[in-house]
């Protein structure tokens, strides 16, 4: 199985895992006399098979990225890493460009607000990172469709 098709059905097991929770919830009381629509114990118990499953593929997806090269300094575990942190960067930037846009309305001789910050700077900075993660998460999504899972 390619590391692709990993990720796939780890996505797949983790919405079913959160499917059986709902069901779960939904069926944890009854009228009085009455009966649940599904048997909890029956969904605990595909529950359990789920999250079995879940964390057997986790570990082989998490030892593939450690194995695999990304490039010749990095690691895919490596790479994924940046990516996140250009990810959190990205958001907090963006939202420092959210809250300096904020026009407050003014009435008379009211307190005047003024920018702390330059936004089209920071702008400049979110169109860097949001470049330099297309082209990283384009480059794992090409290596995770190479990439067989280790087992």
């Amino acid at each position: 199985m390619k590391l692709s098709e990993a990720l796939i059905r780890r996505a797949d097991i983790q919405k079913r895992i959160q499917q059986l929770r709902q069901r779960l919830n939904q069926n944890a009381l009854v009228q009085e006399g009455g009966q649940p629509a599904e048997h909890p114990e029956e969904l605990l118990a595909e529950s359990r098979r789920a999250l079995g499953e879940l964390v057997t593929l986790i570990k082989q997806i998490n030892r593939t990225n450690l194995a695999t090269r990304f490039d010749g300094n990095r690691t895919l575990t490596d790479a994924l890493a940046e990516r996140d942190m250009i990810m959190l960067e990205r958001s907090i930037l963006t939202g420092l460009v959210e809250s300096a846009a904020i026009r407050l309305p003014r009435y008379g001789r009211e307190v005047r607000f003024e920018r702390t910050v330059d936004v089209p700077q920071i702008q400049q900075r979110i169109d860097a990172l949001s470049q330099r993660y297309r082209e990283l998460d384009t480059r794992i999504q090409e290596l995770n469709w190479q990439t067989e899972l280790i087992e």
